[in-house]
């Protein structure tokens, strides 16, 4: 993860109740036919899978596996897939869309201009896998001689410094949470070829054999490249690796705004970690006219100084030797390829078989061409009315979360006040940006594969560098329109919904209401609640991280999120390995706030509408929640799993709907839930947040 990700992050992701209970059916007198509700939904009759849930599980006891068991069980796992479900299929989908834009600039370039030439010859770059076999190294070899000719520090510091070496700190380009109206610099911890510290410093079998598994796999690209002393090498690079590990934060602590804010001048930063020549070394990288620079993790920082100058320099040049060739990998022959599959896929993540190099392709050129392609794509698939009536879902969204905060009984009125007005102040964007990156200076050859990755990641910088003297633009987008995902920008104080996720099972405009606000309308209200999550709620509607809470409201909102965390710190989806409610709470409580925000939204859509119909035996309440569970169904591999669960902020689909659900007095109204079912929470033990 980037220091840019980690700070956006913290600061900074679907018969029982057709017979439904007398209670039920004494809300709801009048039935209906599906076709009633929605004629031409995509997904069933009105937007939800009804052949999906398991009906011989009750919904008080695993809603989730009620929701969507019975298609858990029939569904295989594809077998170029470490994880499966409605994010999944809708991405494929989008995948499928982009290639077929790709094919078509692939056969006829110069039929969509110069950009669409651009984007079709990276595509075929990548696609002319026996041009790639016949360069085999050549491609890498300046890229290596710049590493071995290192004779000092000095040069060590200046390829830490450049674009597409590793480098035990990162300094990125993002909004200065101080004044979010202009850029600023960061740096922070990085280096690790595993996933995060833990891999290095857990016990257990587990984490020894992907120790020992990584360890083959440097010695492999090692002799596939022809290096000296391939098994000493593997051994010399785990070792600093380890060191590095041994120092680096933990995940959960990377998410605390409190500590990874510190603004630091030339001077701090040489006292920090003098090492590194804080000043010749920024400048190399066009930093030089930045007075501050936030360093997040600083006692990492301060130990990757020490590393400098305490391991040998040949050490770190063979670290920088083999994780250019580990990083560039997909982009050098087969056997180099397959080699990073093997260990970064099929052993980390416990998936068989890689993924069809057009998908991977479609993958590529998103990452680094994305807004050339997401123009033709909005012109292909993104169509007027959801545009519409995702103003009006939005509206409501924020219309129910106005109510909750004004009716709060924790919150005083200084606080309930500054909270109201960052509501106001937020701002949503959807489908796609106004105005578009302009890819023109940006050179691709149609036969030089890695060439075009390194150029595109120097436009990227530079891109990031040309902006830095520059005002914040808000129009900026942080992803591609063909995305099948959102965001929230604390910094900015925006959400963003890109076109590919304005689709089913998320949104659809033919189906039921309900749907659409237990779906979509769940993911924006919880994009809309990272504002006020653990870590949301320190910046202002301006964007500037500052304290705007009392202290008695902060402590009742820290009381609450606390209970959150307790909860999900109970959840053990591996044997002896359970969620980390510290990691994952800003995830949690934008889970929770935004199905509750968005199950208000849906209600006062209800009063301005009526209220809606029974269709094949379910309340509009029953399918809102339905939809929700919809949302987050899936298969995840289990060493997956084990990887989601030691770094990913976000917990696992399940309990998305499970450590949900059971803290909203509406679902257990719709589904009939009391104290004899396993998954009720009495009413006092229920957390409430927004």
């Amino acid at each position: 993860m980037t220091t840019r990700s980690i700070l956006l992050s913290a600061a900074a992701s679907l018969l029982a109740i057709a017979t439904a209970s007398p209670a039920l059916a004494d809300h709801h007198e009048e039935a209906a036919s599906a076709e009633a509700s929605a004629d031409h939904a995509e997904i069933g009759a009105w937007g939800v899978d009804l052949d999906a849930r398991d009906m011989s599980v009750d919904p008080g006891d695993d809603f989730y596996e009620y929701a969507g068991g019975t298609w858990m069980a029939n569904t295989e796992m594809p077998g170029d897939r470490s994880r499966y479900g409605s994010f999944d299929i809708l991405r494929e989908r989008s995948e499928q869309q982009v290639h077929d834009i790709l094919n078509d600039l692939a056969a006829d370039p110069a039929s969509a201009g110069p950009m669409g030439q651009k984007v079709g010859d990276f595509y075929a770059s990548w696609m002319d896998t026996d041009a790639i076999e016949a360069r085999g190294l050549a491609p890498a070899q300046p890229y290596l001689d710049r590493i071995a000719a290192v004779s000092d520090r000095d040069g060590l510091l200046e390829l830490f410094g450049t674009v597409g070496y590793a480098s035990p700190v990162g300094v990125g380009v993002l909004p200065n949470p101080a004044d979010p109206t202009q850029w600023i610099a960061a740096a922070g911890q990085a280096g690790l070829g595993m996933p995060n510290r833990d891999y290095y410093l857990e016990e257990g079998e587990e984490y020894d054999a992907f120790r020992s598994a990584y360890r083959d796999y440097i010695v492999q690209i090692s002799e596939l490249a022809g290096l000296d002393d391939p098994a000493g090498r593997a051994d010399r690079i785990i070792a600093l690796e380890t060191q590095l590990a041994e120092t680096q934060w933990e995940p959960a602590r990377q998410r605390d705004m409190q500590q990874i804010m510190n603004p630091m001048n030339r001077d701090q930063l040489a006292e920090l970690a003098p090492q590194f020549d804080w000043t010749d070394w920024l400048a190399g990288m066009g930093f030089g006219e930045v007075g501050t620079i936030i360093a997040a993790e600083t006692t990492a920082i301060t130990a990757a100084g020490e590393l400098l100058e305490s391991v040998p320099l040949d050490t770190w040049k063979e670290y920088l030797t083999f994780h250019f060739l580990s990083d560039n990998a997909p982009y050098l022959p087969q056997a180099f390829d397959q080699a990073n599959f093997n260990f970064f896929t099929a052993t980390l993540r416990d998936t068989p078989e890689q993924r069809d190099r057009w998908k991977r392709g479609v993958e590529l050129v998103n990452n680094n061409m994305g807004e050339a392609i997401g123009q033709i794509y909005v012109q292909r698939h993104y169509p007027p009315e959801a545009e519409r009536q995702m103003t009006e879902l939005i509206a409501n969204l924020r219309a129910s979360l106005h109510e909750r905060i004004e009716n709060s009984d924790w919150m005083d009125e200084a606080t309930r006040t500054e909270a109201l007005r960052k509501l106001t102040a937020f701002e949503p964007r959807i489908g796609h940006p106004e105005e578009w990156i302009d890819y023109s200076s940006l050179e691709i050859d149609r036969g030089d594969l890695l060439g075009n990755v390194m150029r595109a990641r120097q436009f990227a910088f530079d891109l990031d560098l040309e902006r830095l003297p520059d005002p914040v633009d808000r129009g900026l987008w942080g992803m591609n329109p063909q995305t099948v995902n959102a965001y929230y920008n604390p910094l900015l104080n925006q959400i963003t919904f890109p076109a590919a996720i304005l689709q089913p099972p998320f949104f659809d405009p033919n189906a039921d209401p309900a749907v659409n606000y237990g779906a979509i309308g769940g993911v924006i209200g919880h994009e809309i609640g990272h504002g006020f999550d653990d870590q949301g709620r320190q910046f202002d509607g301006s964007g500037v991280f500052r304290d705007w809470w009392s202290e008695a409201t902060a402590a009742q909102f820290e009381e609450r999120s606390g209970r959150l965390g307790a909860q999900y710190d109970s959840y053990e989806p591996i044997p002896g390995v359970n969620i980390n409610g510290s990691l994952t709470m800003g995830e949690n409580i934008g889970d929770l706030g935004g199905l509750e925000m968005a199950y208000g939204a849906y209600r006062r859509y209800v009063a301005e509408h009526g209220e809606p119909p029974v269709i094949d035996g379910l309340t509009g309440d029953q399918r809102f929640f339905l939809a929700w569970a919809q949302v987050w169904r899936g298969l995840i591999r289990d060493n997956a799993l084990r990887e989601r669960l030691l770094t990913d902020p976000h917990s696992p689909g399940e309990y998305r709907t499970n450590g949900v659900v059971p803290n909203i007095d509406a679902w257990y109204e719709a589904f009939d839930v009391g104290p004899d079912d396993a998954m009720y929470i009495p009413p006092e033990e229920r957390v409430r947040i927004w």
